[in-house]
């Protein structure tokens, strides 16, 4: 009986240190893992399911946008011509980028190569950084044009670029501007305490922080030039128009060619105005009384010939104006979308249809500009911990999963940049 209890005893000890980690239990393995694969297993999984989270809540956003675009293709074409490709593109590839960094960060720390984990890591928070810099000139842009949400549109046509309003670049800069000082000053102080590890990362930190304005000077080049001169297009057009007047001036024979040319073309109308009445007094004999209904389907059966476009739009006229007299509504389907900025002023932009456009528009991009602060956030987490050296060969595990995360932001972008800003 005393050896059966001494065994059991034993055995209870045994049991003690496999799974209660009395011995031989690393920092790393939180308490209710047996393994550090185990570990890996179920933090990867949890991942994921927050992942099919992720992915559910951006496609209601994106059935919205598919909705409203198959209800009013005609608002997508007109509002989006106010979005600037080239800072669309250029932050496509600064985060496909990212991705490729964060990738070889994964695999740094699998390696256990320190420096070089801590180096890709800040690459990535640089590139996030330079993203929300050239969002920011994007942003500000519209806000300044009026270009907002349905409740607060604003924009006035006549008056695409007003001066004196508030200044956005410098609000949305300003907590950027604010944390850069903070950070310069926490790496002047731990060098004067010689603060070894803050001083190690708060160097990192900082030229990521000072990317954000990187990214505010490239979005400043690229808007300058970009295809969002709205109202500079009008003003060219009223400057052609005057140079055109001069012209003129300078080149008066020419403008009495012009002038000829302007009276054989209206000859030339009044001829086609003229040309359903003698055709039908062709086919009716002389003397005949027409009725209007007579002289109607004589115009059917010549509008008949396609090439007889004058004809075809008198029938058009005609049907127009004996449904109305009926008291008929016509309802006039266009599939041509192909209208331009001009164009959509007069049609689209109003705050019941280019508001709803920019408030997609800004619901989309922004919550995804959201996820990219969160992932900053945790990747200078991360990036602390890889200048400790927490990684190693069996535990990566967070820096595999941030990475997942970051992969979704990515691919979440690869889709809202061509359906934004490239399909019209």
């Amino acid at each position: 009986m005393a050896t059966t209890d001494a065994g059991h005893s034993a055995t209870a000890d045994h049991s003690a240190d496999s799974h209660g980690h009395d011995h031989d239990h690393p920092s790393y393995l939180a308490h209710h893992f047996d393994t550090p694969e185990q570990q890996f297993d179920s933090g990867k999984l949890g991942m994921w399911i927050f992942l099919v989270t992720e992915v559910l809540f951006f496609s209601g956003m994106f059935c919205a946008y598919a909705i409203y675009r198959s209800w009013r293709p005609d608002v997508f074409e007109g509002c989006s011509q106010f979005l600037n490709t080239k800072l669309g593109a250029i932050n496509t590839g600064v985060l496909l980028f990212s991705s490729f960094t964060m990738a070889w960060a994964v695999r740094a720390s699998q390696l256990e190569q320190h420096k070089k984990t801590a180096a890709l890591i800040a690459s990535t928070l640089c590139c996030a950084m330079i993203f929300l810099g050239v969002k920011a000139i994007e942003y500000s842009h519209k806000w300044t044009m009026g270009l907002l949400p349905a409740g607060l549109f604003t924009y006035d046509p006549s008056n695409p670029h007003p001066v004196g309003g508030p200044n956005y670049l410098a609000y949305i800069c300003a907590p950027f501007a604010v944390a850069t000082v903070g950070i310069f000053i926490w790496l002047v102080v731990s060098f004067l305490r010689g603060a070894k590890f803050q001083f190690e990362c708060a160097k990192p930190i900082l030229v990521v922080f000072l990317c954000f304005f990187v990214g505010v000077g490239l979005g400043t080049i690229l808007e300058s030039g970009g295809s969002e001169s709205h109202g500079t297009e009008h003003a060219a057009h009223v400057e052609g128009g005057e140079h055109d007047s001069h012209a003129e001036g300078e080149h008066a024979g020419e403008g009495e060619h012009a002038a000829e040319s302007h009276e054989q073309e209206a000859a030339t109308e009044e001829t086609a105005e003229a040309a359903p009445t003698e055709a039908i007094a062709g086919l009716v004999a002389p003397g005949t009384m027409v009725s209007s209904d007579n002289e109607l389907d004589v115009i059917k059966r010549l509008a008949a010939d396609t090439t007889n476009t004058g004809l075809q739009g008198e029938l058009a006229a005609r049907q127009a104006q004996n449904d109305m007299a009926n008291g008929a509504i016509t309802y006039h389907v266009y599939d041509d979308v192909s209208a331009t900025v001009a164009a959509a002023e007069e049609n689209v932009m109003r705050k019941s249809r280019a508001g709803v456009f920019f408030s997609i528009y800004y619901c989309m991009t922004g919550v995804h500009a959201i996820h990219i602060l969160a992932g900053i956030g945790v990747l200078i987490w991360l990036l602390v911990r890889a200048l400790r050296q927490d990684f190693n060969k069996n535990y990566f595990g967070p820096v595999d999963y941030v990475g997942l995360y970051w992969h979704l932001v990515d691919l979440i972008w690869i889709y809202l940049f061509p359906l934004m800003y490239l399909i019209r």
